[in-house]
């Protein structure tokens, strides 16, 4: 049995067998990659040049975009390549770096997903104190703590990933580096419980109550 220590590359998961999919695959990937390109920057240049948009809403879309580009940045690209060169491998420390990088985008991204959220329920059921709750400084310091929330998480993840024995080979069963692939390549039982608990926490974060209500009606 092999273990991480003996570990240089991994093996992604091929996306065709033949030299023409491949080809088509890239071609795909290249077209994804360019509209949300193209996409993404739009709405950033919008946002930053038209002064009529420096509103809480479109500042925190702003980010959403950033860490859009930043997820399929770290994904695509490598994905393109290994179709164009019909390759699988990725470094062990690449795979690492895509771990993290990707790990770092989601997190972000659900934590804006989550202060945008706030900022309607402050829009809607609090007009009249919207522009103290949401002022800049307070926008800029919610998403700052959106970002260093995901860098911390990542990092965390990425070290607890990475810190554990892999014994059952380097094959990874998809075309980019994803935590649970990696975890299931591990010697102990571990990442059971990993997966477990990625498992509770997307539940909880998509079954568990709105807590922001807005106030009903008073009757007299």
């Amino acid at each position: 049995m092999s273990n991480s220590s003996s570990i240089s590359h991994f093996l992604l998961l091929p996306l065709a067998d033949t030299r023409q999919l491949q080809l088509l695959h890239f071609c795909l990937f290249l077209g994804i990659s360019l509209a949300a390109l193209l996409g993404n920057g739009l709405v950033i240049s919008a946002v930053a040049c038209a002064h009529h948009l420096h509103s809480p809403m479109f500042f925190f879309l702003l980010h959403l975009a950033l860490t859009d580009l930043g997820s399929i940045l770290t994904t695509v690209p490598k994905a393109m390549h290994n179709s164009l060169w019909d390759t699988r491998h990725i470094s062990y420390t690449g795979c690492a770096a895509q771990v993290f990088l990707f790990l770092f985008y989601i997190s972000a991204e659900y934590s804006l997903l989550t202060i945008m959220c706030y900022d309607r329920y402050v829009s809607i059921c609090k007009p009249l104190h919207y522009g103290t709750l949401l002022g800049s400084r307070a926008c800029a310091h919610m998403a700052a703590a959106a970002w260093a929330s995901g860098f911390l998480n990542a990092l965390l993840q990425t070290a607890n990933t990475f810190s554990l024995p892999l014994c059952h080979g380097n094959v990874l069963g998809q075309f980019f580096c994803e935590m649970p692939h990696i975890l299931k390549l591990s010697c102990s039982k571990s990442y059971l419980r990993e997966l477990e608990c990625s498992a509770a926490h997307s539940q909880y974060i998509f079954s568990a109550p709105v807590p922001w209500q807005c106030p009903g009606p008073v009757l007299l």
